[in-house]
């Protein structure tokens, strides 16, 4: 996509009730996760240990297995739906997040999102304010996170002023 796109979804694109469904999958590499969980400096050996893993958590659901970190797996999530979603604007915040089931390497993670609300900005005139119920799905069709994400985009042909209450 080119830096001047004007492809959307702009504010204007969204409604309340609206659904989204990733487009591919992503999956989880225990590369992927050792990575992550070092680079963000998680000391929990459950990331990145096997031996400690099969050592202290040999029972169902990890049998022994690396979890992969949750900020991962909330991070894959939130990316499968940016092209729809917040490709033209930014996150504001994140609530509500809920791990539900361990991921683990070899896992392939879909993600969905419902609309819960829109609205104008306050603050920035040519912008709007979306909040979204995410989930994130294994292979299995298992909900592995939950959580709500709000992020502000830009209406059409709206640009970034820097100067708080000005558009464009």
């Amino acid at each position: 996509m080119s830096q001047n796109s004007q492809e959307g979804p702009f504010f204007e694109d969204f409604m309340v009730g609206q659904r989204f469904r990733s487009k591919v999958g992503r999956t989880v590499t225990d590369v992927d996760n050792i990575w992550f969980t070092l680079l963000t400096n998680n000391s929990n050996q459950i990331h990145f240990n096997k031996d400690y893993t099969e050592k202290y958590f040999a029972g169902e659901p990890f049998r022994g297995r690396l979890v992969v970190n949750g900020f991962l797996t909330l991070s894959i999530v939130a990316g499968l739906l940016v092209e729809q979603t917040s490709q033209n604007g930014f996150m504001l915040g994140i609530e509500n997040v809920k791990f539900l089931n361990p991921v683990f390497g070899g896992d392939t993670i879909y993600a969905e999102a419902e609309v819960t609300e829109v609205r104008e900005s306050k603050s920035r005139p040519g912008f709007g304010i979306v909040k979204i119920k995410t989930w994130g799905y294994n292979q299995r069709g298992e909900k592995v996170i939950e959580f709500d994400r709000i992020f502000m985009v830009r209406k059409r042909g709206a640009t970034w002023s820097g100067e708080k209450g000005k558009s464009q």
